[in-house]
């Protein structure tokens, strides 16, 4: 009987593990206090840390057991500009969060006396590896030109490179310090006439933009050698102007997204979509392959 018992233990351990295995991920997120922690079996972390309007921080990948994320986070919500006006950073305004019925999380800020606009980011599992981020954004007054400049912050992954055009043909393009410490890559002739409005140049934190060759995609990746993770930040062509990153090794080692940039009425709204993938074996073809599914369904 002692030898049944102790079979029957072992089985059911084999059982647990083997469901453990093929168990689903869970694409959503959870409070837990004033944050929201996620494991989707591939990338584990927490978003609102410490309820700040972060993005996602503390990221792991699971299988490798690599940091992904460094300093203020990924996929947050950093300048607020338009032609006139460097409104106070998404990172210090207040905000308020809720788990919405379906495990997305949804962040607000409300218009105060240096935001003229209410803004909403929703943060929401495509899949194990794939952040999804829709930002809203509506004024309450003319707005010129409003830009929503999105930020993610890696861990030292040192190579970074941009899908745009070389001599009009589409290709990954490096970040290199010999074509500035800051580089910017456009959609078109209208985009460079944004990043050269002044904007970039008003307090805090200037920045004196490389142009670099226009965008094929609106798409940037970033890849970690020693642990072999890429990560790719993107978004819709028609709602992203231009692309930006500081060359590889720039210690911020981070990927920017021009969102907007668009004239807005009072009460008028503009919406843009955003994603963050993450993981292994990921070729530069392949990354446009990514990319360009997520621009078709996207439509």
């Amino acid at each position: 009987m002692r030898n049944t018992r102790d079979w029957a233990v072992v089985l059911m351990a084999i059982l647990a593990c083997a469901g453990a295995r093929g168990a689903e991920p869970v694409l959503s997120f959870k409070a837990h206090g004033e944050e929201y922690v996620f494991d989707t079996g591939r990338l584990r972390g927490k978003l609102c840390s410490q309820g700040r309007s972060m993005g996602l921080s503390d990221v792991v990948h699971v299988e490798t057991g690599a940091a992904v994320s460094a300093g203020m986070g990924l996929m947050s919500i950093y300048r607020l500009l338009d032609q006139e006006t460097r409104y106070p950073d998404g990172w210090s305004w207040k905000s308020q969060s809720r788990l919405l019925p379906d495990g997305a999380v949804e962040v607000r800020w409300t218009a105060d006396e240096t935001h003229p606009f209410d803004m909403l980011a929703r943060y929401r599992w495509a899949t194990a590896d794939s952040l999804d981020m829709t930002t809203t954004l509506t004024t309450r007054k003319k707005l010129t030109r409003m830009e929503v400049f999105v930020a993610s912050y890696f861990a030292k992954f040192g190579e970074a490179t941009v899908y745009a055009n070389n001599d009009g043909h589409p290709q990954w393009i490096e970040a290199i310090e010999a074509d500035g410490v800051w580089q910017m890559f456009p959609r078109d002739p209208e985009a460079v006439a944004i990043i050269q409005d002044g904007r970039w140049k008003r307090p805090a934190h200037p920045v004196d933009w490389a142009i670099r060759p226009r965008l094929a995609g609106a798409v940037a990746m970033r890849r970690d050698a020693a642990s072999g993770l890429a990560a790719l930040v993107m978004a819709r062509p028609e709602e992203c102007f231009a692309v930006a990153t500081p060359y590889g090794q720039e210690p911020h080692y981070s990927l920017y997204l021009c969102l907007m940039g668009k004239n807005l009425e009072a009460g008028e709204s503009a919406t843009a979509q955003a994603r963050l993938t993450i993981g292994t074996g990921i070729t530069q073809q392949r990354a446009i392959g990514i990319y360009e599914e997520y621009a078709k369904a996207s439509r």
